[in-house]
This record gives C-alpha cells, sequence and structure tokens, in this order.
C-alpha cells in the first residue's frame, strides 16, 4: 500500500478520471484556514474570493469531502456553523468570512437554508466511523430542529418559507408558501435525526423524530401530491397547489415520500423528453412549463448538479440503480463536454444548459452561474463518480463495501480508507476470465452485485492480496 493520499479510480473512460483528480485539485482553492477571530473551524469551506461562508455549500461539499482519505477534516466544514449556534437554536445560512456575524436579507429575513446537517452528519459517520461525533452534535441538532420547528411550522403541520431559502435564482414558483423542496427537506430531517437515535441508541429519540417524519410525510402526501396532474406541487397561502412542475418535487424521493404507484410515474416523467427527459439530466423546470427556457434563466430549465446529485441518490433508494448509474454517467459527460467548450469557458459551473453543452445563463443575474463552483461540481465528479458510476457503497462501521455492478466493466478504486485500513477494488478480463482483484490492510466485508447477471454475494476479504473470479460466483 502507498502513503496516504486521495483515493485512485479507474473507469474505462479517462476523461472521468481525468476531471475527479482535477477536482481535488480544485479543492484547494475552496480549503480556508482562518484564524479564530471569526468564531469558524481552523479548516473550513468557502470559496477564496468570497467574503461569505455558506451553509448549503458546505453541506454539499461534505458529501465529497468523506472521499479525501482524511486529507481534510470533513468535521470542521459543518462545525463552524455549529459555533455561530444561538440560544434559540438558530442556525443562520450565511456568515461573514471578515467577522463571522450572520447575513440577512429581505427576501429570506431568517437567512434560512435547506436543514440537512442530521443527513450530512449520517454520511459523514458511515464514511469516517466516528460514532463520538455523533454523540457531540446531537444536542446541536435537537435545537437546530426545535427552531425550525418554532418558526416555520403552523397550525397546519407544514412549514412556510420563503421561495428564496431554496438558493435558487428566479424559481416560477408565484404564490407558493408552502414549499413541497423545503417540506421534504424537514421531512429528510426528522428521518435522518431518527436513524441517529437508532445508531445511538436512543429509543426515545428515535421515535420523537420518526412520529415527526410520518406527520410531515402524511400531511405532504394529502395536501401537496395531485391526483389530476400525478405529481407534487407546493402550495399557497390557502393551501390551493401552485401547479408548476419543478425538479424540486423529486426531495419526496430522498424523503422516502410516495407510495409505489407515484414513484413509477414520477420515474416516467425522468425520461420523458416533454417533462424532465431532457439529453442532460434534470432541468429543474418541466420542458413542458411556459417559463421553461433552452438557456436555463436560473430555475427555469438550467442543469443544477446539486439537484442532479438529489434526484440520482432519491432514484438509489427505490432501487432504481441502472436509471441512476445511467443519468449520472449522461450528466457527466456534459459537463466534460463544457469543459472542453472554449465558448463556455473551458471551465466547470454550477448550472448548465438542459439540451446541449455549455453553460446556463440568467439575463438577469450577471454573476450566474458561478464558474468553478466546486461545492456542485464536486457531487458529479467525485461523489457520484464513486458511488454510482463505479457503483461503490461503503459503510465504515461495519467495514463493509458494496459493489453494484449493472454489468462487467474494467474499473474501481485504489487506495480508499476504510477506517484505517486502506483498500483497492478492481475488476478486470483476463485469461481466466472476469476477475475481481482485491487488496487490504485488514480484513472487512465486500458485497458484489452484477445487476444484468442477477449475480450476488458477500464475502470475508482478508489482509493482503486476493482474487475471486466472477465465473465463480
Amino acid at each position: 500500500m502507498i502513503k496516504k493520499d486521495f483515493p485512485i479510480v479507474h473507469f474505462y473512460d479517462q476523461d472521468f478520471v481525468d476531471i475527479y483528480e482535477k477536482t481535488w485539485k480544485w479543492i484547494e482553492d475552496t480549503w480556508c484556514e482562518q484564524s479564530s477571530k471569526n468564531g469558524f473551524s481552523p479548516n473550513f469551506f468557502a470559496y477564496k474570493n468570497d467574503s461569505v461562508i455558506n451553509q448549503l455549500d458546505s453541506i454539499m461539499a461534505t458529501f465529497f469531502l468523506v472521499y479525501s482519505n482524511s486529507m481534510y477534516d470533513v468535521g470542521n466544514v459543518l462545525d463552524s456553523f455549529y459555533n455561530k449556534q444561538e440560544e434559540n437554536g438558530a442556525i443562520r445560512g450565511l456568515y461573514s468570512i471578515a467577522d463571522g456575524k450572520p447575513l440577512f436579507s429581505d427576501d429570506n429575513p431568517e437567512s434560512l437554508m435547506p436543514p440537512l446537517f442530521s443527513l450530512a452528519e449520517l454520511n459523514i459517520f458511515h464514511k469516517v466511523g466516528n460514532k463520538k461525533r455523533l454523540k457531540d452534535v446531537v444536542p446541536i441538532l435537537e435545537k437546530y430542529f426545535d427552531w425550525i420547528v418554532d418558526t416555520f411550522r403552523d397550525d397546519s403541520g407544514l412549514y412556510a418559507t420563503p421561495v428564496a431559502v431554496t438558493q435558487y435564482a428566479k424559481s416560477p414558483r408565484k404564490g407558493a408558501k408552502y414549499l413541497i423542496d423545503f417540506n421534504c427537506q424537514q421531512a429528510v430531517n426528522a428521518l435522518y435525526m431518527s436513524a441517529i437515535g437508532d445508531i445511538l441508541n436512543d429509543k426515545e429519540m428515535s421515535f420523537k423524530y420518526k412520529k415527526h417524519y410520518f406527520g410531515i410525510k402524511t400531511r405532504i402526501n394529502e395536501k401537496m401530491w395531485s391526483d389530476s396532474r400525478q405529481f407534487y406541487f407546493d402550495l399557497d397561502k390557502d393551501f390551493n397547489q401552485v401547479e408548476v412542475m419543478t425538479l424540486s418535487s423529486y426531495w419526496v424521493f430522498l424523503a422516502e415520500i410516495p407510495n409505489e404507484d407515484r414513484i413509477s410515474i414520477m420515474v416516467d416523467y425522468l425520461k420523458d423528453p416533454n417533462y424532465f427527459g431532457t439529453d442532460h439530466p434534470f432541468p429543474s423546470l418541466a420542458v413542458c412549463e411556459k417559463e421553461f427556457s433552452e438557456d436555463g434563466e436560473g430555475f427555469c430549465g438550467s442543469v443544477f448538479p446539486a439537484l442532479t446529485f438529489v434526484v440520482i441518490k432519491g432514484l438509489e433508494k427505490f432501487k432504481e440503480n441502472e436509471f441512476a448509474r445511467e443519468c449520472a454517467i449522461r450528466h457527466l459527460y456534459f459537463v466534460l463536454d463544457t469543459l472542453h467548450h472554449s465558448e463556455s469557458g473551458g471551465d466547470v459551473f454550477e448550472a448548465y444548459l438542459p439540451s446541449g453543452e455549455g453553460k446556463s445563463s440568467d439575463s438577469t443575474l450577471p454573476n450566474f452561474p458561478r464558474k468553478r463552483a466546486v461545492a456542485h461540481i464536486g457531487l458529479s465528479t467525485i461523489t457520484l463518480m464513486i458511488e454510482n458510476i463505479l457503483g461503490l457503497y461503503i459503510s465504515l462501521p461495519k467495514k463493509t463495501v458494496e459493489w453494484v455492478m449493472p454489468t462487467l466493466e474494467i474499473m474501481g478504486i485504489e487506495n480508499l480508507e476504510l477506517k484505517r485500513n486502506m483498500i483497492t477494488i478492481l475488476s478486470n478480463k483476463s485469461g481466466r476470465g472476469w476477475e475481481i482483484r482485491l487488496e487490504s490492510d485488514k480484513l472487512y466485508y465486500f458485497t458484489i452485485h452484477i445487476l444484468d447477471e442477477k449475480k450476488k454475494k458477500t464475502l470475508p476479504i482478508p489482509s493482503g492480496k486476493c482474487s475471486m473470479l466472477i465465473d465463480k460466483m
């Protein structure tokens, strides 16, 4: 085994490997080291030219920083926000890097952002395996959860928030008061708080948040699903549905809201070119909507890597692995085409065109889309690359790796840290047929699942080098 560094990925298309490696270099420009005068952690995630630290960017960044083999302390990214928690439990979405003070705006007076800390913390736990951290952050997360309930939930049991909370520019959701995405995000928050309670063997905590989850799930299904349109919508102040089909509704997948029939319908929309099935998956606004723009125009059709990531992770929840992988590959090809496209600046961006190569645009926002928005693009070039294109799913507390392969291909990962255990997993075709080669410092448990051959097997992998022949499974 070599010394600790970022994991090396292997894939038949070298361009995928190249952009994965470039992203780790770009991250160096977003990893800030500051003095403690602003109250942040010693290291945090922010763009060096920015004057603010952004909660949503920071949370999203944790989903790829967990693969840094501890080169970056992913906990520090969230701790900067926890350090700023107010007495009432509030954690604001934006803070000034200069003095550490919260920043507010007229369209988002409470400086609220999607409440995804529990989702990020549970993912960190499975990738880093630090149970003590979960115990330490639970009091913070509980106070934060209570603040959101006390401030934004009304007698309907749903949450009323400004559209600006979503962080998506020019979202065509006029009159929306109860947002489908924010209510699903709070459902996700409750679902993962309950899961953290299970890990900590705190039955009271688990039950408390599970009860909250089922309460909001029921209300979303009762009030936000349209039987006539077969889709989930925002609600206005009078609880009428705002019938604009936005990609934000697919937060219902990650929140595990729909039943099987509704899942099937919504997956079909993702494949239909008249809705969300554009060449580049997935547009933020359905093609059938009158405000849809082939130029993106902010939230009027742009492909946002962070939203595409959410949809793909939601598809996983319902065993749509093959479609999820197909979409991840298509998405990354468009990212690569734009990177190599000089007219688009030859870079990566926070938003892309829905039906061709190139960055999105917005005629009213001169700084849109942000160039080299690593907090968003890293979800595609690192997280989707490892989890959906390679198909590797890791749980460090369990010392397990599951490899879900739609079909046998030459690919794999090298020198991935698995709880102080560096592992390598590579598939190749030899004279003996398809072979999985494995190398490890210590024992772990490996599951190989080849979808098209309907083969699945779990084996303990000893320290040292070994291999397994697929034909012998």
